[in-house]
């Protein structure tokens, strides 16, 4: 079972965590606060997170140095940063959010049910990319054993992991295209690139394990890796 996901809130000013916490409660997912960038890089060391809305305006490190950090990170430069601000400068203002890695950038005050649905398109793919990787890891982990195990009797039982596996795989491949669906109504250019990078590496997926299908080749075809 994929665990609750985490979605890491960063602002300096405590109500307006509270607001956010508020907000984003009913999606039902571990809400972890930082009030300050120093605050948040620290939680990223430890924790994977869905996706992180960033205050823009905080004393010290602003948001934008901030996300500037994260994206050097190699453990952390893939994780969607939604930015929330005050501050509403014109367009070259929202286009240094853009250059800083954000997917969003969201001015204050903002509609809670809008924002709600951004975060939860956000953790559905992360929960999706989730399953993707326990289900290569079964794989790999299956295509192991066999192989040190060898012997008469040792295709039988991959025979039968192999199903379960392209059984739990279908299930994953239908909801991925059913938030597809969904991303190309709401015309999220980032979403819906990540969704396309998830269905890729699903496709991947089922290659490799149609090819250890017996009757389909060596049985040797290399797993992809989902990361």
């Amino acid at each position: 079972m994929v665990q609750k996901a985490k979605i890491l809130l960063v602002d300096d000013r405590p109500e307006n965590l509270l607001a956010l916490e508020a907000i984003l409660s009913a999606l039902d997912q571990t809400l972890v606060r930082a009030s300050s960038g120093e605050e948040a890089l620290k939680a990223l060391l430890t924790d994977d997170f869905a996706v992180i809305l960033l205050d823009v305006q905080m004393p010290g490190m602003d948001g934008f140095e901030t996300a500037a950090h994260i994206k050097r990170r190699e453990r952390t430069r893939d994780i969607p940063i939604i930015f929330l601000t005050a501050i509403n400068h014109g367009p070259h203002h929202t286009f240094r959010g853009y250059a800083a890695g954000a997917v969003d950038y969201i001015s204050k005050p903002f509609d809670p049910w809008v924002l709600r649905a951004k975060v939860s398109v956000f953790v559905e793919l992360y929960m999706k990319n989730c399953q993707l990787r326990e289900q290569a890891a079964l794989l790999r982990l299956q295509l192991e054993s066999g192989q040190g195990r060898g012997g008469a009797a040792a295709p039988q039982e991959p025979a039968g992991l192999l199903a379960e596996l392209s059984a739990r795989l279908a299930a994953v491949e239908e909801q991925a295209e059913a938030l597809t669906k969904q991303l190309d109504e709401s015309a999220d250019a980032a979403a819906i690139a990540t969704a396309a990078h998830l269905e890729r590496k699903l496709t991947g997926l089922r290659r490799a394990l149609d090819a250890l299908e017996p009757g389909t080749g060596s049985g040797a075809s290399p797993v992809p890796s989902p990361s």
